[in-house]
């Protein structure tokens, strides 16, 4: 009886392995990338700091990886620090690479939020396909009325000296302009214009659409309503990650 060739055994042997490894992943948990989504003033940059803590699980924001790499004079920073100083977007290309990077560190194995990614569809594409389906993804949409960002962004007062934040129509002064903790001036920030926020608005709605109908779609969007009480909201963030398990 003829033996098999040596490099035919050692090759069914691999293919058995790799089935076999294959197998042990499909009953490995995969692990969970929670997007935290929402209009500007919603709130969600203080709810996913507490839920990603929460969890054990880093919390990833754009704008602070803008930041990060800012501060440390990185080729990308440099890069995001002239378009912002020209009020230029940052292009998606840059965005992505600078995520990416992030995202394959060591401290993201078991999972991570993102908070602010993704805001279009083709950087929702680019999420997807940089997870290859090795991840679970779990996208959770805080409800805010227009009329309610509105006042939460157009009504917030800063205080000049101590950096104190107020609210005009939520948390109003106890005497007009003046800070309650300090008694220095109050005045509103330009990018909390009426006007601005309208502008800011007009352009979530025309990105956040696409993006939510491409989230429920795949079975993945949760929503939770963003005008309960802080710790109402976020009880319901937990609730919409337990569910999502």
């Amino acid at each position: 009886m003829k033996t098999l060739p040596f490099a035919l055994i050692i090759a069914v042997i691999l293919i058995s392995l790799a089935f076999y490894i294959a197998k042990i992943r499909s009953k490995l948990p995969r692990k969970k990338v929670i997007l935290l989504l929402g209009p500007p003033g919603s709130g969600k940059g203080t709810q996913a700091i507490t839920l990603a803590k929460d969890l054990k699980i880093p919390h990833i924001s754009t704008g602070d990886l803008f930041r990060q790499h800012i501060r440390t004079s990185t080729t990308l920073g440099q890069e995001v620090k002239a378009l912002i100083a020209d009020g230029k977007l940052v292009p998606d290309e840059i965005v992505m690479k600078m995520l990416f990077e992030r995202l394959t560190e060591k401290d993201c194995e078991n999972g991570y939020l993102l908070d602010g990614f993704p805001r279009t569809i083709p950087q929702a594409e680019a999420l997807t396909s940089f997870l290859d389906g090795k991840s679970e993804i779990v996208a959770i949409n805080l409800d805010v009325s227009d009329e309610i960002i509105t006042k939460r962004i157009e009504g917030r007062l800063t205080c000049r000296e101590c950096g104190n934040v107020q609210n005009k129509y939520f948390f109003p002064p106890k005497v007009e302009s003046t800070c309650d903790e300090c008694g220095g001036e109050l005045v509103q920030r330009p990018d909390d214009s009426l006007d601005a926020v309208q502008e800011r608005l007009k352009a979530y709605h025309t990105q956040s659409k696409p993006l939510l109908d491409f989230y429920t779609s795949k079975n993945t969007l949760k929503a939770v309503n963003g005008e309960m009480k802080t710790e109402e909201v976020y009880a319901a963030l937990q609730s919409a990650y337990k569910e999502a398990l």
